[in-house]
């Protein structure tokens, strides 16, 4: 009965203690992002009354990537990568040096054109913030790990409203086919008082309930699996084209304030070759889509490059937003081939390329429910698992930890970095795609086989 007790009391302890420690830390992510969020406002506006504001884009990458390489060289990139990093490699130390180079270096990036998005600099905000918090308290190592959690979730959170996807988000983005259940209350916690925070501080969130979802049949399921493949497909893209432009970057051996200005360059060509639909944030565009505004057959694939080139090239920012630009606008692409409602394949494109690029199916699911509506949210949840499935283990964020293999026919190394594993293809005699692979060599033989 004693040690009943003193076991019922440790956990109540425990309870009270990330309660509050996540409360607080909530209400601090939630002011900060309130404040990055409406900076970041007034400077697109003030830049976007002036017609050719992107001629700036040079030397906006150049300021951009000159501030993050002198004063804060991890603010380098797409912030949620960054906190990931530091969470497997330096037990979420992060320097709170970070915190204002990422927020000026990301205004500078996006409000002059850079195709970047307003997580990541959340995220990495909230880490920083709750890194700096728990360095304060003298928390040791595993409670700071565990306070950088929250500090993500709630940046998460208050950056798109979707507190109970925020919190989910920072949970399982760190480890892919793992979730730690330790920080699921803190998380919560911390995601859901951001929200709330940022909220009364007047930060108005995106919600957009599809109102046009067909009734469930036979038919629609094979449509939204078809989906679910389609938009896996266009996140290995996003993945590797991301990667193809990192490495021509990395080859380009110059001082990475000038080569931040090349990316501006070659940036401004493009917006003339293209427009400037697939500049900045691009929020006009989506929610457009969103209500059954068909894009360019080739949105999808400009806003990739776009995305791709600033984030290799000296521009800051997060990689979600443009995350849900592709999403929906390779979701219009496919309805509009296959002849479906635009506004309800855009949505689940939006979500579903998010499960795949950051293989996160969780908590795109829960975001479907949050911005769309609960109506939509089964095809959604498909299409999500699907898009996690056929991006096969790689990642918009390189430092994840792989805990699983997706498929038994693929082994790979547990508990690697997404950027270090080696894949090695097992076919099993009895299991289907080994059954499959010997009656396709029998066909063959067949019709190879000649008699005289």
């Amino acid at each position: 009965m004693k040690k009943r007790l003193a076991e019922e009391t440790i956990i109540f302890v425990s309870v009270l203690k990330w309660f509050i420690l996540a409360t607080i830390t909530g209400t601090i992510v939630g002011a900060a992002t309130a404040f990055f969020l409406k900076f970041l406002r007034l400077s697109t506006e003030y830049t976007g009354q002036y017609s050719y504001y992107f001629l700036s884009m040079p030397v906006a990458f150049f300021l951009s990537s000159l501030i993050i390489k002198y004063l804060a060289p991890d603010a380098e990139g797409h912030g949620t990568e960054k906190v990931i990093e530091s969470f497997h490699k330096r037990a979420g130390k992060i320097k709170w040096v970070v915190v204002p180079v990422k927020l000026v270096a990301t205004v500078i990036t996006i409000a002059f054109g850079g195709s970047a998005g307003k997580e990541g600099p959340c995220a990495q905000i909230g880490a920083g913030l709750s890194s700096l918090f728990s360095e304060i308290l003298r928390l040791d190592e595993n409670d700071r790990k565990k306070l950088v959690i929250c500090g993500i979730s709630a940046g998460f959170a208050s950056v798109f409203g979707t507190p109970i996807a925020g919190a989910m988000f920072g949970i399982e983005v760190l480890f892919v086919g793992s979730l730690l259940y330790e920080i699921l209350l803190p998380s919560f916690i911390a995601g859901m008082t951001a929200y709330h925070v940022s909220t009364q501080l007047g930060v108005a969130y995106f919600y957009h309930p599809i109102s046009f979802v067909p009734v469930f049949s036979e038919d629609l399921f094979i449509k939204i699996g078809f989906a679910g493949i389609f938009f896996g497909l266009c996140s290995f893209l996003l993945i590797e084209s991301m990667k193809f432009f990192d490495r021509i970057a990395r080859k380009i051996n110059i001082w990475k304030p000038l080569k931040g200005m090349i990316g501006g360059a070659s940036l401004v060509v493009l917006t003339f070759i293209f427009s400037k639909d697939y500049l900045g944030l691009g929020l006009d565009n989506i929610e457009g889509t969103l209500s059954g505004n068909s894009p360019v057959w080739y949105a999808f694939f400009a806003k990739i490059i776009f995305t791709s080139i600033t984030l290799s090239f000296g521009g800051s920012g997060g990689i979600v937003t443009p995350i849900f630009f592709i999403g929906v606008s390779s979701g219009a692409l496919f309805a509009n081939i296959l002849h479906f409602d635009v506004g309800t394949f855009a949505a689940i494109g939006m979500v579903a390329l998010l499960a795949g690029a950051a293989n996160t199916p969780i908590s795109a699911s829960i975001m479907a429910v949050e911005l769309f509506g609960p109506k939509i949210a089964p095809y959604a949840a498909v299409a999500c698992v699907i898009s996690f499935l056929m991006t096969g283990h790689r990642s918009v964020y390189p430092s994840q930890v792989f805990a699983i293999s997706k498929t038994p026919s693929i082994e790979i190394e547990l508990g690697k970095e997404e950027e270090e594993i080696s894949t090695n293809i097992v076919v099993r005699d009895k299991s289907f795609i080994g059954i499959t692979l010997h009656l396709l060599k029998k066909i063959k033989f067949l019709f190879t086989k000649r008699e005289w």
